[in-house]
């Protein structure tokens, strides 16, 4: 995400270098450069007029301070400015009321409606322990009423099946009345969307709202729908006094204009943002933490809190303790680590996380290790014996060529495989010596060998 507006930016203030003050000719060019970065990306006219302006009555005539440079001024100028125009740190859903919570998603087709409310369900079941029942009204895509119960009996919801010819807001009207039935904690209503804002799909959600009176009234946005998702947020903002925005897609998204523009049109407070397809892929949203990734400083701490979220911590312990005895990292721990890499969404998910030249060095791995080619790997990995995977060694080319023949390769994918794995062997032979210290001391602030470009 803002891939393309984090390089123009960049671009920008590297213009400021070597100035000892800011002022109004020297940032004149710099500004220019913002203001057309910020159009590229999609952010709304009046977004990027308010915000050039707001950067101008602070840069200029600022002093620069003794340990900083003017793009470093300048740069803290423009985070803090990004952080004032998407808003406060998303505050989760306010679920202080008598159950069931009604929470009503809107927004137009294919924003991920459907999706999300899977999403945020498996979020609040996880993380806030609430017994959730799932609710689709959107009776022109059957598929879509499918996806959900679907979604919902992956993630261990509650579904309220659709009856044949049932109204949208008899639908509706009756999840209310199984949700109170059935001690839900909380109802998320999906509803219908259309290709664009429309007076007909205006008129059922208000009906859908008026009829269920919920809680929350959350407006669902595609990041990369740029000024459609403008138009759109005024028009649901209008019609249904919405309580938050939820972004999409955010993981495929370079320009990212939506995520600066909703919250200053709306006045509604993003609550949270998708960063995947996954039903685990839903976060808080955090300006502070955003506005970073887009002046390419990165966002460790929501790395750091997927790490925790995601791993598997007692299997990164077992391991650790088998290295710790002098056992041998082999295949299968090989394949475990993969799966863990894919359960956090695979490098390219984490890459935009990394500050600098850490992201552009994650970005080159990445290109070399896609989801593909995991999958690849794992496949080569399934298709040995138990015993090859205890002991590599034991491969020899009639063993590569079944195992390239069970999985779908070439002879010299395998051997790509069995390569990278004696480097990772030797790095965990490393760690096993001296530890994290030992580890880090051997591979001298380099990536794990095979494990970069």
């Amino acid at each position: 995400m803002f891939d393309k507006l984090t390089e123009r930016l960049a671009g920008a203030v590297e213009a400021l270098r070597g100035r000892g003050r800011l002022t109004d000719e020297n940032i004149a060019d710099t500004l220019r450069q913002v203001r057309m970065a910020l159009i590229e990306a999609d952010v709304a006219v009046p977004v990027v007029k308010s915000f050039v302006d707001a950067v101008r009555a602070r840069a200029i005539g600022a002093e620069v301070q003794k340990s900083l440079t003017p793009g470093q001024v300048f740069i803290k100028i423009l985070h803090d400015e990004l952080v004032l125009v998407m808003g406060e740190p998303g505050q989760g859903l306010g679920l202080r009321a008598e159950p069931p919570v009604v929470v009503l998603l809107a927004g137009l087709q294919g924003a991920g409606k459907t999706t999300t409310s899977a999403k945020l369900a498996r979020l609040l079941m996880a993380e806030r322990k609430k017994r959730v029942l799932l609710a689709s009204t959107d009776i022109y895509r059957p598929a879509a009423i499918t996806q959900l119960e679907r979604l919902s009996a992956q993630i261990g919801a509650g579904f309220v099946a659709v009856g044949s010819g049932e109204a949208p807001v008899a639908i509706a009207t009756r999840a209310l009345a199984e949700a109170r039935r059935g001690a839900y904690d909380v109802l998320i209503v999906d509803t219908a969307g259309r290709l664009h804002v429309d007076a007909e799909m205006m008129a059922e959600v208000r009906a859908i709202d008026l009829a269920v009176a919920p809680h929350e009234r959350l407006f669902v946005v595609d990041s990369m729908a740029g000024q459609d998702a403008v138009n759109a947020a005024r028009a649901f903002n209008a019609a249904l006094d919405l309580t938050g925005v939820i972004l999409t897609k955010a993981d495929g998204d370079a320009r990212g204009g939506a995520a600066l523009s909703v919250r200053q049109v709306t006045g509604k407070p993003i609550l949270y943002v998708g960063v995947g397809e996954k039903v685990e892929a839903l976060e808080l949203f955090h300006p502070e933490r955003v506005a970073s990734r887009i002046l390419g400083m990165g966002d460790v701490l929501s790395l750091v809190e997927q790490v925790q979220r995601d791993v598997d911590h007692d299997k990164a312990a077992a391991l650790a303790k088998k290295l710790q005895k002098g056992k041998g990292f082999d295949f299968n721990d090989l394949k475990e680590q993969m799966l863990q890499l894919e359960k956090m969404g695979g490098i390219g998910a984490m890459m935009d996380k990394l500050p600098g030249r850490l992201s552009q060095a994650a970005a080159q791995a990445g290109n070399q290790f896609d989801s593909r080619q995991v999958k690849r790997q794992i496949a080569m990995i399934d298709s040995m014996t138990l015993k090859e995977r205890r002991r590599p060694e034991l491969i020899d080319g009639s063993r590569k060529r079944r195992i390239a023949n069970g999985s779908g390769v070439q002879v010299q994918d395998v051997n790509r495989l069995l390569k990278q794995f004696l480097q990772m062997q030797k790095v965990m032979k490393q760690f096993s010596k001296g530890g994290m210290r030992g580890l880090m001391r051997s591979l001298g602030g380099r990536m794990p060998p095979g494990f970069g470009p």
